[in-house]
């Protein structure tokens, strides 16, 4: 493991969970959301297996890449905690986004440090800092590349100095004295949100009429008067990388701020995290779930995988799904459901149970993004994490994706995060032998580091690890506009 000018995983770990138990988190889940990122971030470094490993009691090679699986929603998006502590307003949930910003640096001292694992490293740390309002990080081609600052912070770092942990709660120290008491985002504000997102203008349009039908069911409700019962459960249709999961995320927020939900968290699942090993485990695990989305929202990315496959529905996804159907009933005054994933599949999915049929009859279809709507996400995702893109950039990018097939594997928001994340780690390449880089040169994505030509003894460096082509975060929220 390398550690030399960087936290390890073992002390990010510790510093964490110190957090944790101020803010009432369980410890198992910071931990295991902690572990998952980590891992995910450093998927592609020889020899990461083996470091992560010894943070984690028993830990073996195949919970590694079970934890990455789990952990890639989460580089570019605010995991599930931090979503939580976001809505609940915590006091710490800038400390909290703090201390993962650490586990993403110490996640680059996993293995052999890679550019891709710099990359991916600085897009998630800004993903979570970004989602309380605070600092972004930058990684750059610091000792054993962890996540560098890339410019002054909040509690006076030097630019292109390591973010300890000790700096890191000073400033959340400062920024918990200013969240004290703070409001409640209103639909109003919460649908500008919305209207900011890129693109989407179909999404738009449907999640705006769905608002105002709930508003004036509601209000019909409270003055006495009859009202027909309006599902508030959702279907998203669309390709990976569309924006499904910020948006349910935004919905979430803006059925609490109705009224018809009590908590507005958004928890974000996938058929794993359903279905258990044996028959009759499957419904507890399913139930447990459900429980823990009730207040807000339950997201399940590709739905349809529990009724189908390629030897066709399995007794496990049927026990899900009947299980699922019993508790969206009893729950049914303070818990919405969004089923997401491709088109096809999910009208199958839906025609599947006699029991979906009846609860889902909003579908919502997000189309792919166009050129000049991915150039803008891409844009986005690089000011989060404190980059920028010269204009030649841009023109790499769109060179890009007019050589780029448009299948339903294109990952949209996700395929642009993927470019930064590589783009960021030829950029500490690049910048390997420079002594004292200024603060452009630390900033500025140029257009050959949008290229896939890098030097042959980097190209080991610069090989993509594997990918399960599943929406998740991701994003600044943008950049997962999956």
């Amino acid at each position: 493991m390398s550690t030399a000018g960087g936290t390890s995983l073992q002390q990010a770990l510790s510093d964490l969970l110190v957090v944790a138990e101020r803010a009432g988190v369980a410890e198992d889940a910071a931990r295991g959301e902690a572990l998952a990122l980590a891992a995910a971030l450093a998927e592609s470094a020889p020899g990461a297996p083996a470091d992560w490993a010894k943070a984690v009691p028993g830990g073996t090679t195949q919970d590694f890449f079970d934890a990455a699986v789990r952990g890639r929603r989460w580089r570019g998006a605010p995991t599930a905690v931090l979503g939580e502590l976001i809505v609940e307003a915590s006091a710490e949930k800038t400390a909290y986004a703090e201390a993962l910003a650490e586990v993403a640096s110490a996640a680059c001292t996993l293995g052999e440090p890679t550019m891709r694992v710099i990359g991916n490293a600085s897009v998630a740390a800004a993903a979570q800092l970004q989602a309380v309002g605070a600092r972004t990080l930058q990684a750059g081609a610091g000792p054993a590349g962890q996540v560098t600052s890339a410019k002054p912070t909040a509690d006076g770092g030097v630019p292109g100095t390591p973010v300890e942990g000790a700096t890191a709660g000073a400033a959340a120290t400062q920024a918990e004295a200013e969240v004290a008491a703070e409001p409640a985002k209103t639909v109003e504000e919460l649908l500008a949100e919305l209207d900011e997102l890129t693109g989407l203008a179909r999404v738009k349009r449907e999640v705006h009429r769905q608002v105002a039908v709930l508003r004036v069911e509601k209000l019909r409700t409270e003055a006495g008067l009859k009202s027909p019962t309006i599902t508030r459960h959702l279907v998203f249709v669309g390709n990976p990388g569309t924006g499904k999961t910020t948006v349910a995320r935004l919905v979430s927020g803006i059925y609490k701020a109705l009224g018809l939900l009590s908590k507005g968290q958004l928890v974000e699942v996938d058929r794993s995290e359903l279905v258990a090993g044996y028959l009759g485990q499957t419904a507890t695990k399913t139930a447990e779930v459900v429980a823990s989305a009730v207040g807000g929202v339950l997201f399940i990315d590709e739905a349809y995988s529990l009724t189908s496959g390629d030897t066709g529905a399995d007794q496990y996804g049927r026990e899900a799904v009947d299980t699922l159907v019993k508790e969206m009933e009893d729950r049914r005054d303070d818990l919405v459901v969004i089923v997401a994933g491709y088109p096809e599949p999910m009208e199958a999915f839906i025609a599947a149970n006699p029991g979906l049929a009846s609860r889902f009859r909003t579908t919502i279809e997000f189309e792919n993004y166009t050129d000049d709507e991915l150039a803008d996400i891409l844009t986005g995702l690089a000011d989060a994490s404190d980059y920028e893109l010269i204009p030649e950039s841009l023109d790499k990018f769109r060179e890009i994706l007019v050589a780029t097939p448009r299948d339903s594997s294109f990952g949209n928001g996700r395929f642009a995060r993927n470019v930064l994340e590589a783009a960021i780690g030829r950029h500490a390449w690049r910048l390997r032998d420079v002594t004292a880089p200024t603060t452009d040169q630390l900033r500025q994505i140029l257009a050959e580091d949008l290229t896939d030509d890098p030097e042959p003894e980097a190209t080991a460096e610069l090989e993509l690890e594997p990918r399960v082509e599943a929406e998740a975060a991701d994003q600044s929220e943008q950049g997962d506009q999956a």
